[in-house]
């Protein structure tokens, strides 16, 4: 009963404007993705693969539904769940969801939706079955559990995720996020990285931390320890708690089930992309 529920649709979508059948992938978005996807060989042994358009479709409904990927049926036309599970899992060593990712960030600072005035880091638990990168949870009864932390740009847009244990110090992830930004073009001059200030709770910051940031000339906007909080920080970093909304609701993100942590960045960066490329359309309409 309780894999017939992870496999469960529901309305959410449909208020919330979105398709009802949010893993169909459009023309436009294939010609991003197409040129990325590694070739097959010629002349391979076995049966032909699955069409990898079809194969995307079928990740993506795993990634919406939370299927189990052994429930994937055949007659939705995406491929076994094993099929789909190993397509993923030799497009995320091929790297094709973080080019993805970063092309489609290119693509919203060419269209000026990108706001390097500030970014905001946060972090945010998912219940874990198991697996690597895993750890006692300190706020749910030292149940086993990993950790997102996550670095957005000042309008919400996703920039970088590490998924961590549960009980890893946010202070350590800190320089971490900010350097795993990758150089984004589509401006005039060279590729930016770097945003004018960080943001954050002072779980991420420290001494060491705040010496580090100015180093590479981005101004430090996280509360001391022992202090009261700046005035008005939440009101400007709202958007991590906005944009970790959106990634839960891609319910696979909700509760890790793979216990391959590359398995679950995969998945991780796919959402990320996928909320960009909303965005990117919506600025284009």
């Amino acid at each position: 009963m309780q894999r017939h529920r992870r496999g469960r649709c529901d309305d959410s979508a449909v208020r919330e404007g979105v398709s009802t059948r949010p893993w169909i992938v459009d023309d436009d978005l294939w010609a991003l993705i197409e040129p990325l996807l590694p070739p097959w060989p010629k002349r391979s042994p076995g049966p032909k693969p699955v069409n990898d358009r079809r194969c995307l479709q079928g990740i993506l409904f795993v990634l919406h539904q939370n299927i189990a990927w052994q429930l994937l049926l055949l007659e939705l036309g995406f491929g076994s769940g094993q099929t789909c599970w190993r397509r993923l899992e030799r497009w995320q060593h091929a790297g094709v969801v973080d080019q993805l990712h970063r092309i489609l960030l290119t693509e919203l600072n060419a269209a000026g939706q990108l706001d390097w005035s500030r970014a905001c880091v946060d972090g945010s638990r998912p219940r874990e079955k198991g697996g690597a990168a895993t750890g006692p949870s300190p706020v749910d009864r030292r149940k086993t559990g990993s950790k997102h932390h996550l670095i957005c740009d000042g309008r919400g847009t996703a920039l970088h995720v590490i998924t961590t244990a549960a009980n890893v110090n946010d202070i350590t992830q800190t320089l971490a996020l900010v350097d795993a930004v990758p150089p984004i073009a589509g401006r005039v001059g060279h590729p930016r990285r770097r945003p004018d200030s960080l943001l954050g709770d002072k779980a991420y910051g420290s001494r060491a931390v705040r010496h580090e940031l100015r180093r590479r000339r981005i101004l430090p906007v996280i509360s001391r320890k022992g202090a009261p909080n700046i005035k008005d920080l939440g009101k400007l970093r709202y958007v991590v708690e906005q944009t970790f909304a959106l990634l839960h609701q891609f319910k696979r993100l909700a509760v890790r089930w793979e216990r391959r942590p590359e398995l679950h960045d995969a998945f991780v960066s796919l959402a990320c992309s996928l909320i960009c490329w909303r965005r990117l359309k919506k600025a284009h309409s």
